[in-house]
This record gives C-alpha cells, sequence and structure tokens, in this order.
C-alpha cells in the first residue's frame, strides 16, 4: 500500500466518524437498509432449515458486498482523493454511534419524566425484548446493557475492521453483522439455518469486543467510575455470559458504572435468564445518561487508534 492511499484511507475514516457525529445515520436511502432488503429477499430463495443452507446464504450475501468492496479498492489504488471519499462515505453508512447514543438519550429522558409508556414504546430501537411488561429498572438495565454491547456492534467493531482490511473490512464486517442480526438468533425458523451467521459474526467481534472492553476501563473515570473496579468486574465476570463477546462489553461498562446487570429477559415469549454482571446496585435513568457518555468516549478512542493504524500501514 502506497503511503498516499494509506493517508487517503485513514483521511477518509476519519471524515466518515465527523460525519457519523454530525449527522448520525442517514436518514433516507440507507445503504445498510437498503442491503438488509437484498438480504432478506436472497434468503427468501436461499432458505432451508439446514446448517449447510445457512452457511450458503452467507457466503453469498456477505461474500458479495464485501468482493464489491474490494474491487472498488483495486480502482482507486492510484486515486488518493476518490479513495479518500469512498471510504469516508462508508465509514458514515457503517457507522451507528451517534444514533445509538440518542437513542439511550431519549429513553433516559422518557424515564427520568415517569413515561413508562414513552419507554416501552422506544425499547424496540435499542434491543428485541419484549417491553410489555418492563418497569423503569428493567427498562434502564436494557438500555445501557444494549448500548454496552452496540457500543462494539456499531462503533468499535466497523473502525477495527477498517483499519485492517479498509473499504472491504468495513463492508464485510457491517455485512456480517447484519446478517446475525437477521437470522442469527435462537428461534425455531433459524436455530440451524442462521447457526452460519451466529458463528462469523462472534469470529469477527472476537477481538473488537475486548477492545471495546479494555477502553471502557480506561474510560471508567470520565463518567465518575473506577478503572479498578472496571477491569476487575470485566476479569470476573465477562464470561459468564451465553455470548463469547458481549460479557466482555457488558460486563466491563457494569463495573465501569457501578451497576448490576444481567437477569431475566424476555423476547417473543421466549424466556432468557442471563447470569448478572457486575456487584453494584441495579440501573436508573442517569445511569443510562452515563453509559451514552462513555459509549461517545470509547468511540472517540476506537476512531483516533483505528485512524492512526491505518495511516501507520
Amino acid at each position: 500500500m502506497s503511503a498516499k492511499i494509506a493517508a487517503a484511507d485513514a483521511a477518509g475514516l476519519l471524515a466518515g466518524v465527523l460525519l457519523d457525529a454530525a449527522l448520525g445515520d442517514p436518514r433516507r436511502w440507507h445503504p445498510v437498509s437498503g442491503y438488509g432488503r437484498f438480504a432478506g429477499a436472497l434468503e427468501r430463495h436461499m432458505y432451508q432449515p439446514g446448517t449447510a443452507a445457512g452457511a450458503g446464504y452467507v457466503a453469498v450475501a456477505a461474500g458479495v458486498p464485501t468482493l464489491a468492496a474490494l474491487a472498488a479498492t483495486v480502482a482507486t489504488r492510484r486515486r488518493p482523493f476518490a479513495r479518500a471519499a469512498l471510504v469516508a462515505a462508508t465509514t458514515w453508512a457503517v457507522l451507528g454511534s451517534t444514533s445509538l447514543r440518542r437513542e439511550g438519550t431519549i429513553m433516559a429522558d422518557a424515564l427520568a419524566a415517569g413515561d413508562i409508556d414513552a419507554a416501552r414504546r422506544r425499547l424496540p430501537h435499542l434491543c428485541g425484548r419484549d417491553p410489555s411488561a418492563l418497569g423503569e429498572p428493567e427498562l434502564a438495565r436494557a438500555t445501557v446493557e444494549s448500548i454496552a454491547e452496540n457500543t462494539s456492534d456499531a462503533a468499535v467493531g466497523a473502525l477495527f475492521w477498517g483499519a485492517v482490511a479498509g473499504l472491504p473490512g468495513l463492508v464485510g464486517y457491517r455485512a456480517v453483522n447484519t446478517l446475525d442480526a437477521m437470522v442469527g438468533h435462537r428461534s425455531t425458523r433459524y436455530a440451524r439455518f442462521g447457526t452460519a451467521a451466529a458463528r462469523l459474526d462472534d469470529a469477527a467481534n472476537l477481538v473488537p469486543s475486548r477492545v471495546t472492553a479494555a477502553l471502557t476501563v480506561a474510560a471508567a473515570p470520565l463518567v465518575g467510575g473506577s478503572q479498578l473496579r472496571a477491569l476487575w468486574t470485566w476479569g470476573r465476570y465477562g464470561r459468564r455470559h451465553p455470548s463469547p463477546n458481549s460479557g466482555q462489553c457488558e460486563a466491563a461498562a457494569a463495573g465501569a458504572l457501578g451497576v448490576r446487570l444481567g437477569g431475566r429477559n424476555v423476547y417473543a415469549g421466549r424466556v432468557d435468564d442471563r447470569p448478572r454482571l457486575g456487584t453494584g446496585r441495579p440501573p436508573g435513568a442517569p445511569d443510562i445518561r452515563r453509559a451514552v457518555r462513555l459509549s461517545a468516549a470509547v468511540t472517540t478512542a476506537a476512531a483516533v487508534l483505528a485512524v492512526a493504524g491505518r495511516a501507520l500501514r
């Protein structure tokens, strides 16, 4: 990679991060939404209740956009300005950190105002839990957990793969993450078909989730937390979560915020009892605001590392 192209990639990453910070997700014609429609149509043609069919589906659904990004990388290998613009637009499209924090703030406002109905209506913007029977403590816990997990999924993971693999890394990561959200869950339809998507997403987030947890520990003092407590909570509880990655982020966040996460979650009638993470108090609306600030700090640190790492290549 030439120095000019490395600088163009780094500049594009930085510009994309700034666009996301200023504008959030595109309000219309969002590329990730378009990709979701493509993946949904492909699933209807390729679905069969087996792991082999699911693996083939993931190969096509993730492979097509990643190969297109690779072709664009080759086409712009001697055009640094075009490369920078393309990386900037793609980074903006695949990041969701600003919108995540906005949703967290809206939820905190609703809970602070005592408007439980509004908070319940808003929860599906953050996670897939059934909000109909949730009160303020469980709504706050769901929000903090979602912010902690999605700081990795919506920001650090994309930035990590953008730093490692440039444009194909950005596109490939978001494709895999989107497929996991669409088919990688434990329902009757996707129990086997979604296995490949779930496992590939686990692999893609193995390093980013731990980077997120480490940055969360480092940023704990910015939200009035203790780095030592965050590190201890991460080390003790991070592997108790059924997900190999989500528990890392949530445990570190629980320690940094001094709260206790985990417990019973209900997803469309399916009950999932999660282990407790941390030894603090249950989270409330003020802790959501602290989680939002913590997410912003982690995302900023990850962006600096990603831009520097890509430039140094």
